[in-house]
């Protein structure tokens, strides 16, 4: 979402790269090509202003720290600045900063904890209800979705399988129950009260059923009206949530905005959820909606699954557009897909020489489930960059994935007896070239080699060797980095092979 935005902010801090000191006409002549790249990402006019001119303010007359270049001084004077401006507290040594969306701000004791689902219709909302439903499960909490969409034909049906689906395929022991009345939908257009009851049932059943967190999935409307905002008001004043969130659409850009700032104008939101957060957008909402609406922006949805929801740290999204990475949020997504036992036999493996194509498509599969390979490896420091001319191809993860699962259990256990006549067998079964068969055992079979050499090295030892094997096109060649590049990329296609020097004759 922010690569025309990380461009443009890596372009105006390397000017700065070089000079002696901090002045005004160096500073300046950065915060233009700033300026240029917030506006071009759809970032509102008031905002890019005031953004510039608190950043200018704080950085004339600076004196450069002896530690450090001017350019990297700018960079946490700009990150700083882009902490505070996606709302978050620079100032925060621990704990959870305001524009956070830790488990606390959705735990009340005695429970449950009610969070009022609100936005337009199209933005993803009843989706974003068992988004947050399964993040919740993942974390210990039990939830139950209310149906309070009354109006929209077959809403109720959607979040009764979104609560379902939640229930029973994402991770946790805890519980995801529905509660909707479809017979009272028939009422709702006599009162708008209706939508109210069902919600204070829904209340009544998460009680005696020792819910954690109820979620009331309120009807969305083309626009912010009157209508929409009595029905909101009603529910807010007999229910009174303890959290509201507005669910708004990334993809609209400037609009997202608009609509976040009526209805906190009328409502008094205590967060936004943006949805399509991975797609190709311009990334101006994101940075826009805090300060534009005053309300923080709580969580964004990455995907189309119901995992697919992550909190917003400001901090680390900061990290991210000026290319310092995500280190954190990469580790934690490791550590949830990770078992520490499964990671120590492993370990124990490698160290024998003993890796099979089992485990290696286990590690392959776990890898798959943190996320898109491109937004993982973009929150590896200075990664994000490299990537961006690179066009990632998923699908020969999909291809590695299918030629394992193609082989025999003795095939996959010890590689080495894949002979001709088996590799035509399993490319047929996996609708790959032969060839590609025998590079992935090939390749294999290195690797093996290499981590059972390096269980004995020293850290120094380690990485040399891995330099190494990496230049010579191993492990990125078993998963298929050199051929993750499109077709423009010659330079990405051809890393790590070697000419051949023509025989004499």
């Amino acid at each position: 979402m922010f690569d025309r935005l990380s461009d443009g902010f890596n372009n105006a801090l390397r000017k700065l790269s070089g000079k002696g000191n901090i002045s005004e006409s160096n500073v300046r002549e950065a915060m233009e090509e700033v300026r240029t790249a917030l506006l071009e990402a759809d970032v509102e006019y008031g905002v890019v202003e005031q953004f510039c001119d608190e950043v200018l303010r704080d950085a004339l007359g600076r004196d450069v720290t002896q530690s450090l270049q001017p350019g990297q001084e700018m960079i946490g004077i700009v990150h700083r600045k882009l902490v505070e401006l996606l709302g978050g507290d620079p100032d925060a040594e621990s704990g959870l900063a305001p524009g956070d969306a830790g488990p606390d701000i959705l735990r009340i004791s005695p429970g449950p904890t009610i969070v009022m689902m609100c936005g337009l219709q199209g933005s993803g909302k009843t989706t974003t209800c068992g988004k947050l439903a399964g993040w919740l499960k993942k974390r210990g909490r039990s939830v139950m979705l209310c149906a309070a969409d009354l109006q929209r034909p077959a809403a109720i049906e959607q979040l009764e399988t979104v609560a379902r689906q939640a229930d029973t395929e994402l991770p946790g022991s805890a519980r995801v129950l529905f509660h909707g009345e479809p017979e009272r939908a028939k009422a709702y257009g006599q009162a708008v009260g209706v939508a109210v009851e069902v919600c204070q049932n829904a209340l009544r059943r998460a009680r005696a059923e020792g819910i954690d967190t109820l979620i009331l999935d309120t009807a969305g409307r083309l626009h912010v009206n009157d209508e929409l905002m009595d029905e909101l008001h009603k529910v807010n004043r007999t229910l009174t949530p303890h959290q509201i969130f507005l669910v708004v659409d990334a993809m609209t850009g400037q609009d997202a905005v608009r609509s976040a700032k009526a209805f906190h104008e009328r409502l008094a939101i205590d967060g936004v959820v943006m949805t399509k957060f991975d797609s190709d957008t311009r990334g101006g909402a994101a940075i826009s909606v805090k300060r534009v609406t005053g309300a923080p922006l709580r969580f964004v949805g990455i995907g189309e699954k119901l995992d697919a929801l992550e909190a917003f740290h400001p901090e680390r999204m900061a990290g991210r557009i000026l290319g310092m990475g995500d280190v954190v949020s990469l580790v934690e997504k490791a550590q949830e897909q990770v078992n520490e036992e499964d990671a120590k036999k492993l370990e124990a493996k490698m160290a024998k020489g003993e890796l099979t194509m089992d485990d290696f498509l286990k590690q392959m599969k776990t890898l798959r489930r943190m996320g898109p390979l491109r937004q993982i490896m973009g929150m590896l420091p200075g990664v994000g960059s490299a990537l961006k001319d690179i066009n990632i191809d998923e699908k020969h993860m999909d291809r590695i994935e299918a030629m394992i699962e193609s082989m025999t259990p003795r095939e996959r256990a010890k590689p080495d007896v894949i002979n001709l006549s088996r590799r035509k067998r399993v490319a047929s079964g996996s609708g790959v070239k032969v060839d590609e068969v025998g590079g992935l055992v090939k390749q294999f079979g290195v690797i093996n080699k290499l981590t059972k050499t390096m269980a004995g090295m020293s850290g120094s030892q380690k990485a040399a060797a891995a330099r190494e094997f990496s230049g010579a096109g191993g492990m990125a060649g078993m998963q298929g980095l050199p051929s993750l590049a499109g077709k423009g990329s010659t330079k990405a296609k051809s890393r790590g092979v070697k000419k051949r020097k023509p025989k004499k004759r």
